[in-house]
């Protein structure tokens, strides 16, 4: 397989992902100020499976479309004024966390400890930017914000993290083994 089709496969996976975010965003749970939803999981698997740069393409893919006014942000929403609103600060945190999950796992392992530790990390960073930025656009005091914004979600975040890893190590694996995902190693001594 050239590296022209490695890169094009790889393209086609990003973008199955950011499809793959959108309908997980349409699972809700709703609570007074921002929702449960089952985007942080489909986050944590991208990065999981795709690592940094094509897990973090695909989390920019999902927000470019949603931000267009296509229907994919929870609760069927999209526009930028729900990137701007009080639970924008949600989907902008999920740029950092999920390069961070991706780069951790590059750097040490893909296994499901590791995973563990990024995607809490990652669930950490996510919430981390959603509360800042509930506080400020919702107007709240920190522990309002944190109250509304941060402690409902550490306990669910912690549970999709384990499930974003042992799920995600469980397909990156058999997709590797299968030879239908390549990570940047391979890439580059293919290409060497």
């Amino acid at each position: 397989m050239t590296n022209q089709q490695l890169k094009l496969r790889m393209m086609i996976v990003t973008a199955l992902f950011a499809a793959i975010i959108g309908v997980m965003a349409q699972i809700t749970i709703p609570l007074p100020l921002v929702p449960i939803t089952g985007q942080t999981l489909a986050i944590g698997l991208a990065a999981t499976i795709l690592g940094s740069r094509y897990g973090t393409l695909s989390v920019i893919l999902y927000l470019i479309i949603g931000s267009a006014g296509v229907p994919v942000f929870a609760e069927s929403s999209g526009g930028v004024s729900k990137l701007l609103g009080p639970t924008g600060g949600y989907l902008v945190g999920f740029l950092p966390a999920t390069f961070l999950i991706g780069w951790f796992m590059e750097k040490t392992a893909f296994n499901f400890k590791n995973a563990v530790i990024a995607n809490s990390i990652g669930m950490l960073v996510t919430l981390a930017f959603g509360t800042a930025w509930l506080k400020i656009a919702a107007e709240l005091s920190w522990p309002a914000a944190f109250a509304g914004g941060f402690t409902p979600f550490i306990i669910v975040g912690l549970i999709k993290a384990a499930l974003a890893s042992w799920i995600g190590v469980l397909i990156r694996n058999r997709l590797t083994s299968a030879r239908l995902l390549f990570s940047e190693k391979i890439d580059q001594t293919k290409s060497a």
